[in-house]
């Protein structure tokens, strides 16, 4: 069997999980019929709800059920833009497709303007370039779109102070926690206290998805501030307070709680398990392949995903030594799996200062719940002679849309 260590794609379902939306799924009824079979739907439904919302720090009725993560990115930074009459998005670099993909069609169609705010070299935001931008005609500014934690190289952001930084300057900030969720404590209600957010303003909204904590694919939550204005992007029958029409999925919303109430309990003891099998893994890498680059912040908990190690590997490309672990039986990754297969430098490094060399040797290693120490043992065996005939290979010779620039 395989060993599996790219759970920052997606980690396999809990069991607990599994059996939740097993049972859920026979249930019959919508949760908008006001018989009493649709009521015991809602009332299932709104349970679920309460439980994902305890471990987020918000109210139940701030959690509002979507298809996805990339859905509840799309709804937040959608939904606020076409709220408010700025034209102004502040987006750190390096952040997720969901959001640079989405930025970036509001910009071509619907008249946004992007201001990219810089990273320095371990991944963090530039607080000062932050309250800088938003002292720059604060009124035109829509929102700030921010990863808590990088997907890739696994930096930990200072969200309290970011969202500080929003609220003095009267602006919404969305956040994208969906790599920070079930890694870190995530407390909503306290970033909101912290760091002085009033009505509409900081911290307002948070995107998670249940497929990266143990649960199913295919539903995400969006913790949206009842201070919040916000243009809905589905319209139909005015579910869940009129931001996300669409009959919701009870099954679906069920086997999401159970995953996130399991793993919010064990998250202090795990994120220790998978901080000290990740340093067994990254000072093992950097014994097998001197030359290997580990990027992003420290091991702290506060600065570092636990989970995550992002190292460069010199004079090969990611994608080589990717299949060269592969059919050694290692699955590991060389960024986001929604940019599986193109072949591109990650744009993470580059926003971090790296060359474009570094940033196509880039490989991901990302620990769960199932990770063992005979995982780490097994990649670590196969490390050396996959570098060694990746590095053989070196670079492919073709044109990539940074060498185009």
């Amino acid at each position: 069997m395989a060993v599996y260590l790219d759970h920052a794609a997606t980690t396999p379902m809990l069991p607990l999980a599994i059996d939740a939306y097993a049972h859920a799924m026979a249930l019959v009824g919508n949760p908008a019929s006001i018989h009493s079979i649709g009521q015991n739907a809602k009332r299932v439904l709104e349970e679920a709800r309460e439980q994902v919302a305890a471990t987020l720090g918000c109210e139940s009725i701030e959690v509002v059920f979507t298809g996805g993560g990339t859905e509840a990115v799309n709804l937040a930074i959608k939904g606020l833009f076409w709220a408010r009459p700025g034209t102004r998005i502040l987006v750190a670099a390096g952040e997720h497709h969901a959001t640079i993909d989405t930025v970036e069609w509001l910009a071509a169609r619907e008249g946004a303007t992007i201001q990219w705010l810089p990273l320095d070299e371990a991944g963090r935001l530039s607080l000062p370039d932050l309250e800088a931008a938003l002292a720059e005609d604060p009124e035109d500014i829509a929102l700030v779109s921010v990863l808590w934690a990088n997907n890739e190289v696994g930096t930990v952001q200072p969200i309290t102070e970011i969202s500080a930084l929003a609220a003095r300057a009267g602006v919404p900030l969305h956040v994208d926690a969906i790599a920070a969720y079930g890694q870190l404590p995530i407390d909503v209600s306290a970033v909101r206290a912290d760091s002085g957010a009033g009505a509409g303003t900081g911290l307002v909204a948070l995107s998670v998805s249940a497929h990266k904590i143990g649960g199913p694919v295919g539903i995400g939550a969006l913790v949206l501030s009842r201070s919040a204005t916000i243009e809905a992007l589905i319209h139909g029958g005015g579910q869940q307070r009129q931001v996300r029409s669409g009959t919701q999925d009870a099954a679906a919303a069920v086997s999401f709680a159970a995953a996130a109430s399991a793993v919010h309990a064990a998250l202090p003891a795990e994120s220790v398990r998978l901080a000290a099998l990740r340093d067994r893994l990254v000072a093992g890498a950097l014994t097998a392949v001197p030359q290997a680059v580990l990027n992003g912040a420290g091991g702290d908990a506060t600065v570092r995903l636990p989970g995550n190690a992002h190292f460069s590997f010199p004079g090969c490309e990611g994608d080589s030594l990717l299949f060269l672990l592969d059919m050694a039986g290692v699955a590991v990754s060389t960024g986001s799996a929604c940019q599986a297969g193109i072949p591109e430098p990650s744009h993470v490094l580059i926003a971090m200062g790296r060359s474009v060399e570094e940033a196509r040797g880039a490989l991901r290693v990302t620990l769960g719940h199932t990770s063992t120490d005979a995982d780490v043992d097994a990649f670590l065996a196969a490390l050396p002679a996959a570098y060694a005939q990746a590095a053989t290979a070196g670079h492919a010779d073709r044109q990539t849309s940074f060498d185009l620039r």
